[in-house]
């Protein structure tokens, strides 16, 4: 076989490898970026704990088939990068939409989380949802308010009679 084919396969596989992994997985346009502006968008999502790579389309399509990611036609179609993120399944999604509302050329095409295909539109619902540690704050705030309610009624009651 050509080193050229053993090549591709590779790539199949690494793709293939982080999609198995991935919680999450977004395709985004980036034509018109500039090689700054990539490797800024690229230094955030390895901040984050995600990849930022751009395969060939038709790479993508073989490993997304092979995983069970069938993503429309049209969303590999043109200048396409990916995100997978194998930690936090909002991540590739918050970071892609801050990039297209900061960059403006960079559309968000589709995604895939926890096994769902998502159109554009999901996926921008899904950057809107706050992160893990926030959502835990928020959660324990709530558990803590009746104590900390009824500690400082009984405080002002203590306070009222003496």
């Amino acid at each position: 076989m050509s080193a050229n084919f053993e090549n591709k396969k590779q790539i199949v596989e690494e793709i293939t490898n982080y999609a198995k992994q991935a919680k999450a997985v977004v395709l985004v346009d980036y034509r018109g970026l500039t090689v700054e502006q990539v490797t800024e968008l690229r230094n955030a999502y390895r901040k984050a704990g995600a990849v930022y790579k751009v395969y060939k389309n038709r790479l993508m399509k073989i490993a997304f088939d092979a995983c069970g990611m069938n993503f429309k036609t049209e969303d590999l179609e043109g200048t396409t990068a990916v995100a997978f993120c194998s930690s936090d399944a909002v991540v590739p999604a918050k970071i892609a939409v801050d990039g297209e509302e900061k960059y403006k050329v960079l559309k968000v095409k589709a995604g895939y989380c926890e096994g769902k295909y998502q159109t554009r539109d999901e996926v921008i619902a899904l950057s809107k949802v706050p992160s893990k540690e926030v959502l835990v704050a928020q959660l324990l705030g709530l558990l803590t308010n009746p104590m900390r309610s009824f500690a400082v009624a009984v405080s002002e009651v203590a306070k009222k009679r003496a």
